[in-house]
């Protein structure tokens, strides 16, 4: 039983070691650099990074006709709202 369990541990461990390494190795402090250009440079880099994260997808042929078919459809109710305050045969 336990040589199973060691089995399946010991290599889920190993990947998970694997896998967090990288993440720890992108973070970086730049507090901590002394050279005032080098810490500057470091705080530009993760400004330019946080934005490249924040920026919005490009708009896409896709994304532009689902964007106008809800448009159409906003308008269509907007239509059938009006429609439906008219009186008929009063």
């Amino acid at each position: 039983m336990d040589s199973t369990l060691l089995k399946f541990t010991l290599p889920a461990l190993i990947g998970l070691a694997i896998s967090a390494t990288p993440a720890a190795a992108v973070e970086q402090n730049c507090r901590f650099i002394q050279a005032k250009a080098e810490r500057e440079a470091c705080y530009k880099r993760q400004e330019e990074e946080l934005a490249a994260k924040r920026k919005p997808a490009p708009v896409t042929g896709e994304n532009k006709t689902l964007e106008s078919m809800r448009q159409m459809r906003q308008d269509d109710d907007a239509v059938y709202r009006s429609i439906n305050n008219i009186c008929r045969g009063c």
